[in-house]
């Protein structure tokens, strides 16, 4: 296996378009491995915009600087890598040659990196790095004064890496210390071209003691041997991913491509694909076909086929994110039997974080003591993929207990909340254990406890409730487990 990567490095001299492979945007980061240097070429702006221009005005610290209008999603790389042991690790960038490798370098290449981050934790890390909640820990977009820019030790000169720092024009960062099983993701932006879209290329070579220590497992190869990368988080209506198949350890040998999709990722196959490309290593996946996706490879040497990434690559699309329903939950009675709990239920498993009455968001979908009456609640996609504009919902609280025995406390009973103004003709219908209609109240009215005059026994009482919307407006009324309550004297 190890004569592999000699054999590709020098197949990038002579098919360059073959391995030289890029992927300017996050969610298809190249899965790389320290074993070999890395030959990119940073081209384009990607198909989706990585960084919230909303939220996003300097992507951590890579600055547009003076110059307003740059973009640092044009001409990008994107990588990511999984540290297999503790220690140190960095990396050089390099600027390549041109025009057939006789030009002059001209690239000025920045970079970001971020991490770590934890695959058990099931965030969506490219969602995180785009909206600001996760910042670049090593950074750099200073001027270059040498071919080189990176972390550790500038191999031209010997400059050791130093914290970032702004107008320190260090061409170098420190070290990164890494554990195993953190993931890293690393951006590479050639400013230089961010105007014209002319690309250009970089040797990217890891370095640091883990890796002189053995680069075989400095960073877990077997990330890069899933070609195809991370599962993939979209949105309904994202532009189309495209996956590929051409950095498989298969390199030059591919004879063709089969691909197969799980659309219910339930373990069943359920179709064959037809891909494009060399070699029909190409798929184009469009919204909103979710599902686990395999390449199976040929080989012209006659060797058994490779299964590209045992476990295929999940893509999952969200679509805007729809509230369900509202529901009164029976908690914490102990402690106040009146306080109205409300939980939240989606349609759709997204990750999603809520806020109520202009408060602030929280990833639990149950607020506790909500006040009676209409409230509103905003919920956002933490995928990136929409956020409601405030939805109205009704609570209609009620006590879970009364004791009309005169010392005006609790002596009567109704319903909180029924005079909101997007509803109307609310009756409310009191019931015995045996389904005898005892007495039904309007907006403003009470029980007292009695029936034609007579008091009635402690015992449990069922109610239902009924209302009318007013000018279309359709709240989501919050529903109760419990309709029922106790009459105590």
């Amino acid at each position: 296996m190890r004569t592999l990567p000699i054999f590709l490095c020098s197949l990038f001299l002579c098919i360059g378009n073959l391995q030289a492979q890029n992927s300017p945007d996050c969610r298809t980061a190249i899965p790389v491995c320290a074993d070999m240097p890395i030959f990119g070429l940073a081209d384009g702006g990607g198909d989706i915009d990585d960084f919230d221009p909303d939220v996003i005005t300097q992507t951590g610290c890579l600055e547009k600087g003076s110059v307003s209008s740059a973009n640092i999603e044009n001409n990008t790389s994107w990588y990511v890598f999984r540290a297999g042991t503790a220690g140190q690790v960095g990396f050089d960038i390099q600027a390549m040659p041109t025009n057939g490798g006789t030009g002059t370098p001209t690239a000025e290449w920045d970079f970001a990196v971020y991490g770590p981050y934890d695959e058990a934790d099931g965030q969506n890390y490219c969602t995180i790095i785009g909206d600001g909640t996760s910042e670049p820990i090593r950074c750099n977009y200073e001027v270059n004064n040498t071919e080189f820019t990176g972390i550790g030790v500038n191999p031209e000169n010997g400059q050791e890496g130093a914290p970032f720092l702004i107008g320190s024009q260090n061409t170098y960062d420190e070290w990164l210390d890494v554990q195993p099983g953190e993931l890293y993701y690393i951006l590479i932006n050639n400013f230089n071209t961010n105007f014209d879209d002319d690309p250009e290329p970089f040797m990217l070579t890891f370095t640091g003691n883990s890796v002189q220590a053995d680069q075989d497992t400095a960073l877990d190869c077997t990330l890069r041997d899933e070609f195809l990368g991370l599962d993939i988080v979209a949105c309904e209506g994202d532009p189309d991913i495209l996956l590929s198949a051409l950095r498989s350890p298969a390199g030059s040998d591919i004879a063709n491509v089969e691909w197969t999709v799980d659309y219910e990722d339930d373990g069943t196959v359920d179709a064959t694909l037809t891909g494009s490309g060399p070699f029909g290593a190409e798929l184009v996946v469009s919204s909103p076909a979710s599902g686990r996706y395999f390449a199976v490879i040929t080989t012209n040497s006659g060797t058994p086929p490779v299964v590209a990434d045992v476990g295929g690559i999940l893509i999952t699309f969200y679509g805007d994110p729809i509230l369900d329903r509202v529901e009164i939950l029976d908690t914490n009675l102990s402690i106040d039997p009146d306080q109205n709990n409300v939980a939240f239920i989606m349609d759709g498993d997204s990750s999603y974080e809520f806020a109520i009455n202009g408060g602030e968001f929280q990833d639990n979908p149950i607020f506790m003591n909500v006040p009676p009456g209409e409230n509103t609640v905003i919920i956002n996609d933490k995928n990136g993929c929409g956020i409601t504009e405030p939805i109205p919902f009704v609570v209609f609280a009620y006590p879970k207990f009364f004791t009309p025995n005169g010392d005006g406390i609790n002596d009567e009973w109704n319903i909180q909340g029924i005079d909101a103004t997007s509803i109307s003709d609310v009756a409310v219908f009191i019931f015995d254990r045996y389904g005898k209609l005892l007495k039904q109240l309007g907006v403003a009215d009470t029980w007292d406890g009695t029936y034609n005059g007579s008091q009635m026994p402690s015992t449990d009482y069922w109610f239902r409730f009924e209302y009318s919307e007013n000018d279309n407006i359709a709240p989501i009324v919050a529903k109760t487990r419990r309709t029922h309550f106790t009459l105590k004297r």
